[in-house]
């Protein structure tokens, strides 16, 4: 999962290529949720050492007014109208994988019990900022929001998870989404909290490491298992190497994280 989402009002010019060794690879591309993609790709056995790569270019042109409108717009009738449709409120006040919001409970009341709505959204992203230091390296992929909120370190994702918990805790919505996001250092793949409040989803990033209004959603879900860019199933496979850049233009944005914010 690593091509933008193909959110209502994005204008999206995006090129990917998949070579195995010389044999470049057609994959099935299969819809996700919140408008993601998904490309599957079945590999015969017996290629074993033969390198795979991917290749992945995409210009995105995001006119705010345009995909503001149209965005909330559809998610709204599907989260609201449609609670057995592809996207359900109630999925993302439950406790998951990474998120183990009932674990929290105490701690969550114990920080922010009184507060409702925007001032409690900021308040977790704030708390989460201040409690928790960028630690590259520090965590393990099967860490989730309790292990992280004890060793008080970890990376995006791991920021992601605890705000997340702190949310669900409280009874308001939150998913996780995965992003390009320009002006990251170190650039990568980047995980930010969307919390859902007055109608909208709002995005909350506790990193602080990237500007809200360039990023670019690729992937959305209950936590870092539904949103993973890269899978496998049925064989051994080795990430050797891994380039991402995410650049915007003009120029970086500033961010005012004392204001909610709403990301295509």
């Amino acid at each position: 999962m690593v091509a933008v989402a193909r959110v209502p009002g994005l204008l999206i010019e995006e090129r990917l290529t998949i070579h195995l060794g010389e044999t470049e690879l057609v994959p099935t591309e299969i819809p996700a949720p919140h408008h993601g993609v998904i490309h599957n790709l079945q590999v015969d056995p017996g290629v074993s050492g033969t390198p795979l790569v991917l290749s992945y270019h995409a210009n995105v042109d995001t006119n705010w007014d345009e995909v503001d409108s149209s965005h909330d717009d559809a998610e709204g009738e599907e989260i609201v109208g449609d609670a057995g449709g592809p996207v359900d409120l109630l999925t993302y006040l439950r406790p998951s994988r990474y998120v183990e919001s009932d674990r929290l409970l105490g701690t969550a009341y114990a920080e922010f019990g009184g507060l409702k709505g925007r001032e409690l959204v900021l308040a977790v992203g704030d708390w989460v900022h201040r409690q928790t230091r960028y630690t590259p390296g520090i965590s393990r992929p099967t860490d989730g929001a309790v292990e992280t909120l004890l060793a008080r370190r970890g990376v995006c994702r791991d920021y992601a998870h605890v705000v997340i918990a702190m949310l669900r805790a409280l009874d308001v919505p939150a998913r996780l989404a995965a992003v390009y996001a320009p002006g990251l250092f170190p650039m990568d793949f980047h995980a930010v909290a969307e919390a859902w409040v007055d109608g909208a989803w709002h995005v909350v990033d506790a990193t602080r490491l990237a500007p809200r209004h360039t990023l670019v959603r690729v992937a959305t879900g209950r936590d870092a298992s539904d949103t993973a860019f890269l899978s496998n199933y049925g064989a051994r496979l080795t990430l050797d190497r891994m380039k991402v850049l995410a650049t915007a233009e003009p120029f970086l944005p500033p961010d005012d994280h004392s204001l909610m914010l709403k990301v295509p």
